[in-house]
């Protein structure tokens, strides 16, 4: 957007690793048909890249996404984006009073925004950015605002560099967790919490999310006699080591 009007869309459908579920399926009404000839991630992240490089990113929970693309960024040798992006539920939270929550549809809602199709990217993407700008507008001088201040105002600043998963390989503990889940390997861990503190586990290794109230491994832990994924805190792991 520039200038209040929609200048610029990217919108693709991209083929997951592994086949979705029916429950992904209803959130989105995307069938695993649709995607079929579907190219990977990794054949449209740089496009993506290049479309996101001189714009400021507005996204809901954007802490979520950012995590993910992240990931694929580093993965295929691009650097990460160098601005800061906008959260308009961050930003709703602590500038908006009189909601039940602070779900993208429940402000489209409040907001009487029409929303188009709900959990579609290019829909969501455009009402999010509409709930902000509504917000901004109700500020003195909304026009004048700059992207810091709107940081300021959104409580916290949201920086690439925090999800990062190049950064995690620099430590010997964060490193052993990216190889164990690049490789799908059973990765060996003493924790600090939960039912076994201090002593030695095997865990499998799901995903890492990057989280600004503490980054935590989504694994399933061979101990677990009911094959839950569990979260493990990064801060709480204190040997790491990857079964081969």
């Amino acid at each position: 957007m520039e200038n209040g009007e929609f200048t610029e869309r990217f919108n693709a459908l991209i083929k997951p690793t592994q086949p979705m579920d029916q429950f992904v399926i209803d959130i989105h009404n995307i069938t695993n048909e649709m995607v079929a000839d579907a190219p990977p991630i990794s054949e449209v992240i740089g496009e993506f890249h290049e479309f996101i490089q001189d714009g400021t990113l507005v996204a809901h929970h954007a802490p979520f996404d950012m995590g993910f693309l992240a990931y694929e960024f580093e993965k295929v040798g691009l650097g990460l984006p160098k601005k800061p992006v906008v959260c308009s539920s961050l930003y709703s939270r602590f500038n908006l009073s009189g909601v039940e929550n602070f779900r993208l549809q429940t402000l489209v809602k409040h907001f009487n925004i029409d929303g188009g199709q709900a959990h579609r990217a290019t829909d969501d993407a455009e009402a999010c950015l509409k709930v902000l700008l509504m917000q901004l507008e109700s500020h003195k001088n909304s026009e004048e605002l700059t992207v810091p201040e709107i940081m300021k105002l959104q409580g916290r600043k949201l920086s690439w560099f925090e999800y990062s998963i190049e950064h995690l390989r620099q430590f010997e503990t964060t490193a052993a967790i990216v190889e164990a889940l690049e490789m799908q390997l059973p990765l060996a861990i003493i924790y600090k919490g939960g039912s076994r503190p201090g002593q030695m586990r095997t865990i499998l290794a799901e995903g890492i999310v990057r989280n600004p109230n503490g980054d935590y491994l989504v694994a399933k832990d061979f101990g677990d006699e009911e094959g839950q994924s569990k979260r493990f805190y990064l801060s709480r792991i204190k040997e790491a080591s990857v079964n081969t």
